[in-house]
């Protein structure tokens, strides 16, 4: 069975309405889509950190109710497990005030073995963190010599645009070590501005990486392939709540992948029907997460 092995941050999030508390509930943006994986009944591993503490235990509990291995998450001592305040606006999109303290040495966890086509995800601040780069970025090009399908979400947004120059070898390593890049249009406008989609794709990505998705919140999906380049439209909801929207985007799109047996060679001849079954699969997994205060699918919505 192909494992579905994702890495990123844990966090809990205390999500706000009307400046409110609504609800508390274990988050991250790789964390969102590989609870809903699991709950989709896929062997998922998640590489994190947490601290050892009554938080990083109730955040462990909860990986292990829904499926999500916990073994390869490391609960340091020195620090406590990280919070974020999420507040909604009156369109359900949020702005966070994060609460952080880690150990000096972080993610010292052993790291799982990765398989010929087995899926990897990763992205986020955490993918370029200079704290950890050199762990991520070595365990990635592992994944990638053993052939593994490795799906980058950049999810790179404007309060970090002070470190882009910083940053940018990193964002470009990981795009050159992906089969999938998935981002926002936003996340492109703060790293390549003033450049059409069309254009960055074609000079910053597909030297790279051939196969980029771009969501647009309502404005739809573009896809661009060597052979393809289409737009897809989403269906219009009432948004409870937009965190994990995207997030569960990455989890809908890997569910199509590993249910119809995509493996990292048949992108290559992958055609419009199936492209039009992966990102199907995405905004329907999107649009359920939107219209709830949950950061992931409903339990028993897939399996």
């Amino acid at each position: 069975m192909r494992k579905v092995i994702g890495i990123g941050e844990t966090i809990l999030d205390l999500i706000f309405q009307e400046n409110q508390p609504q609800k508390a509930v274990p988050g991250g943006s790789t964390f969102n889509c590989m609870i809903s994986l699991a709950r989709c009944g896929l062997e998922a591993l998640f590489v994190s950190e947490l601290g050892n503490d009554h938080l990083g235990e109730i955040i462990r509990d909860f990986m292990l109710e829904n499926g999500l291995s916990a073994d390869y998450v490391e609960f340091y001592d020195a620090g406590k497990s990280p919070i974020a305040l999420a507040f909604l606006d009156k369109n359900s999109q949020a702005t966070y005030s994060f609460y952080r303290e880690f150990p000096d040495n972080r993610l010292s966890v052993a790291f799982p073995d990765v398989h010929v086509d087995d899926v990897v995800i990763f992205g986020s601040y955490f993918a370029v963190n200079p704290e950890i780069r050199e762990k991520v970025k070595g365990w990635l090009n592992e994944a990638k010599n053993r052939q593994a399908v490795i799906y980058y979400d950049i999810n790179f947004r404007a309060a970090h645009a002070d470190e882009k120059p910083e940053l940018m070898p990193a964002f470009l390593e990981n795009i050159a070590c992906s089969t999938v890049v998935r981002c926002s249009d936003e996340d492109l406008s703060v790293l390549f501005p003033n450049q059409s989609i069309a254009e960055i794709y074609r000079t910053q990505m597909a030297p790279r990486c051939k196969l980029l998705i771009v969501t647009q919140g309502a404005n739809g999906t573009l896809l661009f392939t060597p052979n393809l380049e289409k737009s897809y439209p989403v269906q219009p909801v009432k948004p409870v709540s937009t965190i994990g929207a995207g997030d569960n985007f990455n989890a809908g799109f890997i569910h199509a992948l590993v249910q119809n047996g995509i493996t990292r060679t048949n992108f290559d001849n992958l055609q419009e029907k199936g492209w039009d079954e992966l990102i199907a699969s995405a905004h329907k997994f999107a649009a359920e997460v939107c219209q709830s205060l949950d950061n992931y699918i409903a339990v028993t919505s897939y399996q």
